[in-house]
Parts: structure tokens; C-alpha cells; sequence
């Protein structure tokens, strides 16, 4: 019925996802070279409603990624530079003082900080104290700042997009992993392609006209991020979600031997979500209705990289969060016979 009432009520809604990805695509082209893949997660977090922590060493375009994409969907847009004497009031905004002339009496007024906007670039938030990081916190989750006691709704659509510098150590404070559960995606940003780095300098040191155009209205976001949670996903994905973020977690059932000995801290149910949630936005911005395993595999990286906290044998050994994905990925069936009646799997789905 929900897939009926889907294809009937919003197909064309649909077919505006698939062309607003497209029409994005061309639009970011005229100023970005490549990152093809940046751009992907970062609409299909904005769909889902999640932020996203974008890590990539200076020089690779990630605030002009960010303000250009805000240009195409018509959003406003607000660019926090964090330092280590940045305040939570310097962000969230504050009470003033003001007098009446006509009355003379004073009244407290609110102030608006840069978080009240639609599109949030906190460029390099691992160079701020943790007050200032905890500032974001409540504005992520509840959408909303608490100045003294009165609570201050922020804008919808609402999107952090979170950059820090992977290279740079001294002065940075790191990011707590509550803080890193937050985000939706850790998307890596990388250097681009001999062919990519020769347009980047062709473009770049000659006369540069863009002519940038809006792709979507903030209704218009809103309106696709509600038809993601209507896009049906079968019970087989969802098991096929929670068999990837379980195997996460050391000392449960079913969980495989490489994850016991190289994983200190697994993923939480917050994962899970995401990882559904992603799926639908990603079968909405290709034209589909429905979800499969391979949306659940493509996004496994960006959404667990962040939430594992490897052991000290996985990092003298020098493996990575992705490369233990990819191992957990290959050692999940994809197929619902397979994955059902596979005896490691049973043990977990009985817990």
C-alpha cells in the first residue's frame, strides 16, 4: 500500500528528485572539477535530513563546494570560521539590552546568531574548544538554540556541513565521538585526477564567469525530505542494515572474529537509521521507489567510518575504518535466503 500510494500521490515529485540531481550536478560543474562522489552524499544527506563532516587537507575546494551547492538550492547560507577563542554566544547569538525612546524603558532582545540560516559551513570545527563544538549539538539534534531560558526554533531546511583537517595537529581539539555520531556521513574528500587537477588550473588562472541557477526551493526540500521516509524499504534491507552495524559491536553474537580483535567502541542504532534513510534518499534522487541492498553497501563507509573506535592491534597493524567495512560488507550475504540462514546470522538476529 505505502508503495502504491507512493508511485500514485508523488511520482512527479519523483522525477523532480532524479532531475534536481541531475540539474545540481551541471549547475556545481561550472565551479567544482570531479568530486562527483562529495556531491552525491552531500544531497543525499540534505534529503535525509542529517549533517554531514567533511574531512579533506586544505586546498581541495570544500567551502566553495559548500556555498555553491547552497547557491543552487536557493538556500541561505552561513560560513562559521572556528577558532580557539570562538564562543557558543558567537554562534548561537545572544541576549541584548535595548531602550525604547519613545517609553525609556529597556527590554532584552535576541540576537541572531550565524546558525540561524538555512546552510551551516563551520569551517575547521576541530580548531575550537569542546564548549564551542557542544554549541552545535542541540542545534543539530532538536533544531533549535537554548539562550538563557528561552528555546529559539532555526530555520527548515537545516544543514550542517562540518569541515576539519585531517594533517594539522597543533591547536586542534578533536571531535568526541558523541559529537562525530551527530553527522550522518564523514565524506573524505580527496585529491582529484591528473585530467581533474589540469582542468582545476586551466580554469582557475584564466577568466572564470559562472552563471549559477537555483535548483530547488527550500519548499521544494522539504517536500523531497518528506517523501524519503515514505519511500518503502522491505524487511530483507532492514536486516540486511542491522546484520552490517551489529557485526560492529565486539562481544555480541554472530560478531566475526577480525571485528573482536580490531574494534574497541562499535556503532550505535543511530547507524542503522542513517543507513535507511540514506538508502531511500539515494533510490529517490535515481528515479527508483524502492530500496536494495547495494543503496545499504554504498553508504556503508560514510555512515560507520566515524562510529568505529578501532583497537590498538587494528591501528600498530595499520588498518583503517574503511578497510574494515569493506571486510564486514564482503562477509554479509546479500541475498535474503543466504543471509537468513546463515548460522553466525541466526544467532544474531535471536539476540
Amino acid at each position: 500500500m505505502a508503495s502504491e500510494a507512493l508511485s500514485t500521490q508523488d511520482s512527479a515529485a519523483i522525477e523532480k528528485a532524479r532531475a534536481a540531481r541531475q540539474k545540481t550536478m551541471e549547475q556545481l560543474a561550472q565551479v567544482i572539477v570531479g568530486q562527483t562522489h562529495v556531491i552525491e552524499e552531500l544531497l543525499i544527506s540534505l534529503l535525509s535530513r542529517g549533517h554531514c563532516l567533511l574531512e579533506g587537507v586544505p586546498g581541495l575546494a570544500k567551502t566553495l563546494m559548500i556555498s555553491t551547492l547552497s547557491r543552487t538550492l536557493n538556500l541561505t547560507f552561513s560560513r562559521i570560521q572556528f577558532t580557539p577563542d570562538l564562543m557558543p554566544a558567537d554562534i548561537t547569538g545572544t541576549d541584548v539590552i535595548e531602550e525604547n525612546r519613545s517609553t525609556g524603558t529597556r527590554d532584552f532582545r535576541f540576537l541572531e546568531g550565524p546558525l540561524f540560516s538555512n546552510v551551516i559551513l563551520a569551517d575547521e570545527i576541530n580548531r575550537t574548544p569542546p564548549k564551542t563544538q557542544a554549541a552545535l549539538l542541540e542545534a543539530m539534534q532538536e533544531r533549535q538554540v537554548t539562550v538563557g531560558r528561552v528555546r529559539h526554533k532555526l530555520s527548515d531546511p537545516f544543514f550542517v556541513l562540518a569541515t576539519q583537517n585531517p594533517i594539522e595537529q597543533e591547536g586542534t581539539y578533536p571531535l568526541p565521538e558523541a559529537q562525530q555520531d551527530r553527522f550522518m556521513f564523514k565524506v573524505f574528500v580527496q585529491y582529484p585526477s591528473f585530467e581533474e587537477e589540469f582542468e582545476v588550473a586551466r580554469r582557475t588562472t584564466s577568466t572564470m564567469n559562472d552563471s549559477i541557477e537555483p535548483v530547488l526551493t527550500g519548499a521544494e526540500i522539504l517536500d523531497l525530505q518528506r517523501i524519503v521516509r515514505e519511500v518503502p524499504v522491505s524487511d530483507h534491507v532492514i536486516r540486511y542494515a542491522l546484520s552490517l552495524v551489529r557485526q560492529t559491536r565486539v562481544r555480541e553474537p554472530g560478531v566475526p572474529e577480525f571485528v573482536e580483535e580490531q574494534v574497541g567502541w562499535g556503532a550505535g542504532p543511530r547507524a542503522v537509521q542513517f543507513l535507511i534513510l540514506g538508502a531511500k534518499a539515494r533510490a529517490l534522487l535515481q528515479g527508483r521507489t524502492h530500496v536494495t541492498c547495494k543503496d545499504v553497501q554504498q553508504l556503508a563507509k560514510p555512515v560507520l567510518r566515524h562510529r568505529l573506535v578501532l583497537s590498538f592491534t587494528a591501528e600498530s597493524e595499520g588498518v583503517t575504518a574503511d578497510s574494515l567495512i569493506d571486510q564486514i560488507v564482503s562477509a554479509t550475504p546479500a541475498r535474503e535466503d543466504e543471509l537468513t540462514n546463515d548460522p553466525r546470522f541466526q544467532r544474531m538476529f535471536a539476540s
